[in-house]
């Protein structure tokens, strides 16, 4: 009892440190990635916090497996360098006796990375996507910050405006720069507005002229106006698109089994089974020599969850190209790396009992 509930509280709190560790560093690179979008016009700037809160999430189940998978290795790790190993050998409890106590601890954390995993992930993605949709249907003259220069999404249209309503409808001091094949153009006006025609977005101009000049001949032709309409967005109104792989909730891609389906119920299934591998090689990897002051066994499992996320990557791309079987690609891998986290928890025990069989041997050939 004393020795399961130590083991657990010293898991639990070197869990909650690495979380809090990762979840900085992770954060702060999303945050500035965030920012970059923002500032190259693919993010509205006022969502920003609330993409940056759908990302976390779909990230946190890869947080909980990396942080539970070096919580385990640097606990044990920590009982190996201060000899409590050894005291738990000599008392007659081997490495796998650990593995009940630390899948005890673990199993709800494992649990919430299955979650995360088949609900959350897709769930955030969705949701990013029509952050991103949403912005993208903005009209390009919506989209101009006032006394800005703006490029619009397909980059043939450079804009300056200054708003006069709040919603963006309207503005004043209007300039239009387009850029085709064999013509380019600049547009003047004094005011502009926005209007709708069945799923088409216009803009009307007013008290203007427009300037056009042939690249091929070097013609130059002017023209004064007092209404002019531009094309600004086709199709505005979102039709029945399909969600990417990734946005796609666990049931519709059952539902739909296709190779890019199939692919990324790969991923998320292999996640979370990946979990509970890395949890079991953990406590293999954690053994270390207290004798030595250098600790490699927290690199060599770090290194080891880099192989097994590739690989998992890499068992998604297999499926979504059809060259295996969703199965198939689970069992290979992480049927694999079950027997060889107990593969290496069996040697630990038998390496464990040779050497304390050793000790008193030497002792009694030392006496004669």
């Amino acid at each position: 009892m004393l020795f399961d509930s130590t083991l657990r509280k010293d898991l639990a709190r070197s869990f909650g440190v690495t979380v809090i560790v990762i979840l900085t560093v992770v954060l702060t690179y999303l945050l500035i990635r965030t920012l970059g979008q923002a500032a190259g016009g693919s993010v509205a700037p006022q969502d920003v916090l609330l993409l940056l809160g759908y990302t976390s999430l779909g990230y946190l189940s890869i947080i909980f497996a990396l942080a539970l998978f070096i919580a385990v290795v640097a606990c044990l790790g920590r009982m190996y360098r201060e000899s409590e190993m050894t005291i738990w050998f000599a008392s007659g409890l081997g490495l796998s006796r650990f593995v009940k106590p630390v899948l005890r601890m673990t199993a709800p954390v494992l649990l919430a990375v299955a979650a995360l995993q088949l609900v959350v992930w897709p769930w955030g993605n969705q949701n990013s996507e029509q952050l991103r949709e949403r912005y993208e249907k903005r009209s390009d003259l919506s989209r101009v910050s006032p006394g800005q220069f703006q490029t619009s999404r397909d980059g043939s249209r450079v804009f300056f405006i200054d708003r006069d309503s709040k919603d963006g409808s309207v503005g004043r001091n209007v300039f239009i720069l387009t850029e085709q094949k064999a013509q380019e153009s600049v547009t003047t006006a004094h005011r502009g507005q926005i209007e709708f025609q069945g799923n088409d977005r216009f803009l009307t101009l007013s008290q203007g002229q427009r300037n056009e000049i042939d690249k091929d001949s070097g013609d130059k032709t002017l023209s004064r106006f007092e209404h002019y309409r531009v094309l600004m967005d086709t199709q505005v109104e979102r039709g029945d698109t399909e969600l990417p792989p990734k946005a796609t909730t666990t049931l519709d891609l059952l539902r739909k089994p296709t190779p890019r389906n199939m692919g990324e119920l790969t991923w998320r299934l292999g996640l979370a089974l990946g979990a509970v591998n890395l949890v079991l090689l953990g406590i293999g990897l954690s053994a270390s020599n207290p004798r030595r002051a250098s600790n490699w066994n927290l690199l060599v499992a770090l290194l080891s969850f880099i192989i097994y996320y590739n690989l998992i990557n890499m068992t998604q791309t297999w499926v979504a190209t059809e060259r295996t079987t969703l199965p198939r690609a689970l069992l290979a891998l992480h049927g694999t790396a079950f027997v060889l986290a107990l593969l290496l928890l069996w040697w630990r025990d038998n390496s464990n009992r040779l050497c304390l069989a050793r000790g008193p041997r030497k002792q009694r050939e030392a006496k004669a």
